[in-house]
């Protein structure tokens, strides 16, 4: 394991479960106590852990405390397009954020739909299998792990070439899907929030089996999810048009 990939591991297992001891760290991470020692000193220097006042166990930062309120007040923001996509969808509505350990619900908004209803807040899901994932890779805000792609079902895309063409399909209509790929019954779709720089911080995703969600059903709530995360895109700054952002997208068709 490289440098870069152990502090990400490091970083993940701290924001995972705190506070943790070294010689956990070097369990989980195969690392030596010197590595992971040094990446410690790294993270806690940017301010994302922290020790306790012995320096025997190390929990989140200030830094990640900051993001923690960040999400919180993001999803404040997005509480009203997250019910209006709930209500017209019928589906589960969850605001992704992007984290170490993959795409992740800060909240959440439940149909009124029994099947179908899970709770996913706090759950990590793999970029390439996600909806919200997918949106992080196509607009940057997220990249691919080196190595093999895992394959949660038949349907999962692990093939590069093949997912970058779906990255391309993504940017072309502004939202992006799944099916059967995360989990077999499963379909979802999200769209980007940006923020003012036009950075895409989140994604508002919808999500249900796939018995109610076929090819023109995600077709039809993608520019739906498309309005209700630019009116959270808003909120945050951000400067576009919605009628803009549709024309755009429908000249790259």
């Amino acid at each position: 394991m490289d440098a870069a990939d152990l502090t990400a591991r490091v970083l993940a297992l701290v924001l995972e479960r705190s506070p943790r001891t070294v010689v956990e760290l070097e369990s989980q991470t195969r690392a030596s106590a010197d590595a992971v020692r040094s990446v410690l000193d790294a993270l806690e220097r940017h301010g994302l852990v922290e020790w306790d006042a012995a320096r025997s166990r190390v929990g989140p930062g200030p830094g990640e405390v900051r993001y923690a309120r960040a999400g919180e007040d993001l999803a404040a923001l997005a509480q009203t397009a997250m019910r209006r996509l709930a209500s017209e969808s019928g589906e589960t509505v969850n605001l992704m954020v992007r984290t170490p350990r993959g795409a992740e619900a800060i909240a959440q908004v439940d149909g009124r739909h029994v099947l179908g209803a899970s709770n996913w807040v706090g759950r990590a899901l793999p970029d390439h299998c996600s909806a919200a994932g997918k949106v992080f890779l196509a607009y940057g805000a997220a990249t691919l792990p080196t190595g093999a792609l895992e394959r949660r079902t038949e349907r999962t895309i692990i093939d590069r070439p093949l997912l970058e063409r779906e990255l391309d399909a993504v940017r072309r209509q502004g939202y992006a899907t799944i099916v059967d790929e995360l989990e077999l019954g499963l379909a979802a779709v999200a769209a980007p929030v940006r923020d003012a720089g036009d950075r895409v911080v989140a994604a508002l995703s919808i999500a249900g089996p796939t018995a109610r969600l076929g090819e023109a059903r995600l077709g039809l709530l993608g520019r739906v999810a498309i309005e209700q995360a630019h009116t959270v895109s808003v909120q945050l700054g951000y400067q576009g048009e919605l009628e803009d952002l549709l024309d755009s997208l429908r000249a790259r068709r």
